[in-house]
């Protein structure tokens, strides 16, 4: 029987209603969660590691470095098929896609959550961890790398994203679907989406921020982080790739002082291509030296530039880098 460790991070799904306030907040042991699901051991032999107990607006790309290094160690014992981490849904999609950035091996990592806690009717927490689990201990997701199990549904971290604030399916993946389902016959894999160029495990650095472009909206946020040194920036620019043009002094100001500049689209689906010149259209902005970020969203494209910058790359390495991970690369029919 396949041997699959859950390493718990908090979130909903481990959250119950205080009655006390009437909030919901991460209060389930790692053990407790698996005791409630005693279909699991007709998939998997299953031990558990209690990372922490946060909701996830609190985790961190540093935090997320740490449970790296501890999933890298779980599965350099050997014994282990594959790992299923247990996490709110805040930040998932991000923490999803720094462990896919950082994570090398054929074991499945797996990353789940729930939409409704422990003490609401319907919690979807027990569901989502045994299709995780199913996930994590089957055969056809060895090579896979990070991938995302929520509602039934499989996704690759570099596409998910979380749609709406309560609803239980509110992990889709834009433009490209999901790449599996669970279902009661088993894990059935559409396709697999390129692996992500493997970065470094380093401490990522902190001081990289989003700004996402707005009709109207002036260059304080530019002006502030060039005052401030900020050491990267990524904008959502809108359609194609595209800022105001009043933003051209601070933006030259920023790539001038060597801050590297990463352009992403506001839009969620599509991606940045050079079509428009004009004062800051995106072939423009190209010549001035910003960063394309491909089909990446603009908090993934920040956490790619948080570890790229903790590693000490050169710019050439985080153009590059961007070139190869935000291109629509190609897929396997599984």
């Amino acid at each position: 029987m396949p041997v699959v460790q859950i390493i718990t991070t908090g979130g909903t799904i481990a959250s119950r209603i205080d009655p006390a306030t009437g909030a919901a907040f991460p209060v389930m042991r790692a053990t407790e969660l698996v005791a409630q699901i005693p279909e699991l051991s007709r998939h998997a032999q299953v031990g558990v590691d209690e990372f922490g107990l946060v909701p996830s607006w609190d985790m961190t790309p540093a935090t997320v470095l740490r449970l790296a290094r501890t999933i890298r160690s779980t599965l350099a014992a050997g014994d282990v098929d594959g790992v299923v981490v247990t996490h709110g849904t805040d930040t998932l999609e991000e923490s999803a896609f720094a462990l896919d950035l950082l994570f090398e091996g054929e074991q499945p990592v797996v990353i789940t959550g729930a939409m409704r806690n422990a003490s609401q009717p319907g919690s979807d927490g027990p569901r989502n961890l045994l299709s995780a689990v199913r996930v994590a201990a089957s055969i056809n997701t060895r090579g896979l790398g990070v991938a995302v199990v929520m509602n039934d549904q499989v996704h690759a971290p570099r596409y998910v994203t979380k749609s709406h604030t309560t609803a239980t399916d509110t992990m889709i993946s834009p433009g490209v679907g999901p790449i599996g389902t669970v279902d009661d016959s088993g894990v059935w894999l559409r396709w697999r989406p390129a692996r992500l160029p493997r970065m470094p495990l380093v401490e990522p650095e902190p001081r990289v921020y989003l700004v996402r472009m707005a009709a109207g909206m002036d260059d304080l946020f530019l002006r502030v982080l060039h005052r401030e040194r900020a050491r990267g920036v990524v904008i959502e620019g809108s359609g194609a790739g595209h800022m105001p043009g009043q933003w051209r002094i601070a933006l030259v100001q920023l790539l001038e002082s060597g801050t590297p500049v990463v352009l992403t689209s506001r839009c969620g689906r599509g991606r940045v291509v050079p079509i428009y010149s004009g004062d800051l259209g995106g072939v423009t902005l190209r010549k001035m030296g910003v960063i394309p970020a491909g089909d990446l969203s603009g908090l993934k494209a920040r956490i790619a530039l948080m570890f790229a910058l903790g590693a000490g790359w050169e710019p050439a390495q985080i153009r590059s880098y961007f070139a190869r991970a935000g291109a629509d690369g190609e897929v396997t029919i599984a």
